[in-house]
């Protein structure tokens, strides 16, 4: 039998982007309604059971930052911050070469910039003579410790890509090697040769603006569909409001305006609705055809091409990395970094290797991919070598973000010609790439404008 419900917003997916845009209007006292199509709520960021070790894993690793404002903001509203702890700074071990021989780059708690120019002129990864480049990029934390973020990005060149802006600020290719590609990659998932630079300075802007603390990296320590999910989800029903799983959501239109969603045999009327869905999903989620209003958004979501992430999951025998650092970067070698998991699962010898702008490795066979993945992990973490392989889990993500290159598709702005219609997701206009914060961001703006 057909149901009518009210409600005061409609939010289609339950990503980042649509749990924190239900959760910012449920704390307004809003009546919100979630749909998600997948059975799993978070997106890209989520989790599942993996049948033969029983652990939890997740679709790929996340990391946070102190600069997540509202990524940090959203957790505490929803009694979560407590699952990925920030660190007081900046650390980053780094590992490489045919004896993979570990670096580690500790940034001071002193003011921004200084922090990160003390530690890259004392971190022995890169020659002395190389350190001594990290004055040219001094100018650029200058800027970002008296400018907004997005106003230091605005200066950039769209033209270039990130290889082509730190050549320019005469950064050699040790220090490209060993910090700024590795970070770019993290940041950008795509190559910096094919990235423009312009989000890579804007998450710099962000990472070493005048809060110190700003680039100390935060792990999450539960599951990724327990970090932020189902707290968001508990927040929202507290609240009065829905969430759907495995319920595709159909939007009507009459003229210029929504006239309502449709789930089955549900019909939602509500005075806003956000789509919260990936650019490859915003064209199916019409009862019809796209708007004509919204044509240019329709037409620049189907060209934005997508940048794969892939995760191969390794579990020893025996703990094989030290508890601190609980991730390493990894020069020379297929895979891009290593986490442990042993926060998250209790006990050692679980290992995830990840290579973010995978797009030479997503259709290779698996056995390849843990092979490689083995192989690098033998060689930066010298317990492995005494260790045995018991089990290997490949994860893909072929849609993990989307290109930033420099002529890529505009992305669109949160308010939309159509009435009662607004946008949230990474993939919008936020000046970030395809991060946490940047769904978080996204999903905030568009409850601020409901």
């Amino acid at each position: 039998m057909a149901e009518l419900v009210q409600a005061d917003a409609v939010i289609i997916g339950a990503g980042c982007a649509g749990l924190a845009a239900a959760v910012r209007l449920s704390g307004r006292g809003a009546k919100v309604v979630v749909v998600e199509q997948a059975p799993r709520l978070g997106g890209r960021a989520t989790s599942f059971v993996d049948r033969e070790s029983g652990e939890r894993v997740d679709n790929g690793q996340h990391v946070l930052f102190g600069c997540y404002r509202e990524t940090y903001k959203l957790l505490n509203d929803i009694g979560a911050a407590d699952h990925a702890p920030l660190e007081r700074t900046l650390q980053l071990t780094m590992a490489g070469g045919l004896d993979g021989k570990s670096f580690h780059l500790h940034c001071p708690e002193l003011p921004s910039p200084w922090h990160l120019m003390f530690g890259l002129l004392t971190w022995s990864a890169v020659p002395v003579v190389d350190r001594l480049a990290a004055r040219h990029m001094k100018g650029l934390l200058q800027d970002a410790h008296r400018r907004r973020p997005e106003d230091v990005a605005a200066g950039v060149d769209p033209s270039l890509t990130v290889t082509d802006w730190l050549t320019a600020r005469h950064q050699p290719a040790s220090m490209r090697k060993w910090l700024w590609n590795p970070l770019a990659y993290a940041a950008l998932n795509q190559s910096p040769d094919d990235a423009a630079a312009r989000p890579f300075v804007r998450v710099l802007a962000e990472m070493f603006g005048p809060d110190p603390h700003a680039a100390a990296v935060g792990l999450p320590r539960v599951p990724l569909d327990e970090l932020m999910a189902a707290p968001a989800v508990e927040y929202i029903q507290a609240r009065g409001g829905t969430v759907l799983t495995k319920r595709p959501a159909r939007i009507a239109v009459n003229g210029e305006r929504i006239a309502s969603v449709k789930v089955g045999d549900t019909t939602i009327r509500a005075a806003t609705v956000i789509s919260a869905v990936p650019w490859h999903a915003f064209s199916g989620i019409w009862e019809e055809s796209v708007p004509a209003s919204l044509g240019d958004v329709a037409r620049n979501a189907a060209g934005m091409r997508s940048t794969p992430i892939v995760t191969v999951n390794l579990w020893f025998d025996r703990a094989v990395m030290a508890r601190r650092p609980s991730f390493l970067g990894v020069s020379d070698g297929t895979m891009q970094w290593v986490f442990d998991r042993e926060a998250i699962t209790g006990t050692g010898g679980h290992l995830s290797a990840v290579s973010s702008g995978a797009v030479d490795l997503v259709r290779l066979e698996n056995d390849d991919l843990v092979a490689r993945a083995e192989a690098d992990v033998r060689r930066v973490l010298p317990a492995a070598a005494r260790a045995t392989l018991t089990r290997a889990l490949v994860v893909r993500e072929p849609r993990a973000g989307f290109s930033l290159a420099p002529n890529a598709p505009p992305r669109p702005k949160t308010i939309t010609p159509l009435q009662g219609f607004l946008l949230a997701g990474d993939w919008t206009d936020t000046g970030l790439p395809a991060t946490i914060e940047g769904a978080v961001r996204s999903g905030v703006a568009a409850a601020a404008r409901a």
